[in-house]
């Protein structure tokens, strides 16, 4: 072990009761925290011999281990495993996340003989613990997820550990850069790497990262739950009024939405006022649209709601909704699992996390949906698919909240424009995909030249 592992190992070591204090503070708003937390720990309360597969149900006889940090990485993941499962029918699959809503959704991956548990803490004890507990035939991290000590525990016991669907901006390689004496190693000790571009492959080799391939994004690969993508349109064509949704949005960011709408509703009731608008007149309470307001994470759903209270707007939110949406000011989407739904149900959504210097988030599910996107200044977390989606017409970038606003709702209101940009939306998630099929191979192709 070198200076800086044995130095790092020492501060996670000593991290292990502010892990535990933190996991209890936010417990208290996701219970899904407080669960089976000396998982953490490298602890399990099951027998090794209920956990572990038998070869006859296995062509690999040991697990294939999936981490998958938190919900958009789980997602991809399931991508993954469907082409996995269909090229080796008996895989067991041990499932571990770092997040309750990663978790969650992971659950819904599982089939009988499956494991999910939490991701080891980085410490050489847990970390020894989960590789002896499973033993794995292969571990594939899941886009960003390097940590050092799981990387050496890999290689001490012949464990090949990749890199699937490998993303890596700047300002990563630049932290990576910073503690080269950690984060060389720990890449350099994967046993490959395959990137979503040739911009996050040119940074991974900087950092002595094995790249073995560009496969693009796997979730170009996803397709959209039909049923609740038919459900979001039936109901878009029942709303009256164009839908424009701020699609995933995070904290500051809603804050920044209402100031813009304040502005624009104060500019409405002057020119109604003055007769400047006359049968056409904006409603102040909306700007011409029905808002559609999808928070990313779901502990902020409360709070954006008393958020929207205070500002005096009427909210409705979707965990109400029976036969379908209710009148109000904003509809504001409070449930997991159905971005499908909301894609279908807006005419444009705007990304969150890219009005704010958040980085983005990821806007090919909308194109999957066909619903065309506005993007903010902010998107180097996914810089070239935001830069291929708006050379082929499936995106348009605005510099800030108030052109994004305006461009959205313009869009939304140009039945023609709409269509068309619909339509470039869909015809770019499709030019995309093949990731998922290209990853699957190459993973088999190591497991078994392992075996």
């Amino acid at each position: 072990m070198n200076a800086a592992r044995a130095l790092y190992s020492l501060i996670t070591w000593g991290a292990q009761p502010l892990l535990r204090r933190k996991l209890r503070r936010r417990a208290v708003a996701e219970p899904g925290y407080g669960l089976a937390v000396g998982e953490r720990f490298g602890r399990y309360p099951a027998p090794i011999d209920s956990l572990m597969p038998h070869s006859s149900s296995d062509p690999l006889g040991r697990f294939v281990w999936v981490h998958a940090v938190s919900l958009g990485e789980t997602r991809a993941a399931a991508i993954l495993l469907a082409q996995l499962r269909e090229q080796l029918p008996g895989m067991r699959l041990l499932l571990t996340h770092g997040t309750a809503t990663g978790r969650a959704e992971g659950e819904k991956l599982l089939l009988p003989g499956d494991v999910q548990v939490w991701q080891p803490w980085d410490t050489p004890g847990a970390v020894a613990r989960f590789l002896r507990k499973f033993r794995p035939a292969i571990g594939v991290l899941m886009e960003t997820e390097v940590w050092p000590n799981l990387v050496a525990g890999c290689r001490q016991r012949g464990i090949p550990l990749v890199l699937a669907n490998a993303r890596f901006n700047e300002k990563s390689l630049h932290k990576a850069q910073r503690l080269s004496a950690l984060a060389r190693p720990a890449y350099g000790g994967l046993a490959a790497v395959w990137a979503q571009t040739r911009d996050d492959a040119r940074r991974l080799r900087t950092i002595g990262a094995p790249v073995h391939g560009v496969f693009g994004n796997l979730k170009f690969d996803v397709v959209p739950d039909a049923p609740l993508l038919e459900r979001g349109r039936l109901w878009r064509r029942d709303a009256g009024r164009p839908v424009v949704m701020l699609a995933s949005s995070r904290e500051g960011e809603e804050t920044l939405w209402l100031e813009n709408l304040k502005s624009k509703m104060a500019l409405a009731r002057d020119q109604q006022a003055q007769s400047a608008i006359k049968n056409r007149a904006i409603d102040p309470a909306t700007c011409g649209v029905q808002w559609l307001i999808v928070p990313r994470h779901p502990q902020r759903f409360d709070e954006v709601h008393q958020l929207l209270l205070r500002a005096g707007l009427s909210v409705s939110r979707r965990s109400t909704w029976a036969a379908g949406p209710t009148p109000a000011d904003v509809w504001l989407g409070d449930s997991l699992g159905e971005m499908a739904l909301y894609y279908g149900l807006a005419h444009v959504a705007m990304l969150g996390g890219s009005f704010a210097p958040l980085g983005g988030q990821n806007l090919i599910e909308a194109a999957a949906c066909g619903c065309p996107v506005v993007l903010g200044p902010h998107t180097f977390n996914f810089a070239e698919a935001a830069e291929l989606a708006c050379a082929a017409g499936a995106a348009q970038r605005v510099p800030d909240m108030a052109a994004g606003m305006a461009l959205a709702a313009t869009l939304a209101q140009d039945a023609s424009a709409q269509n068309a940009a619909s339509e470039r939306a869909t015809g770019f998630a499709t030019a995309h995909r093949g990731a998922a099929q290209a990853t699957a191979q190459a993973i088999l192709g190591m497991v078994q030249a392992d075996h």
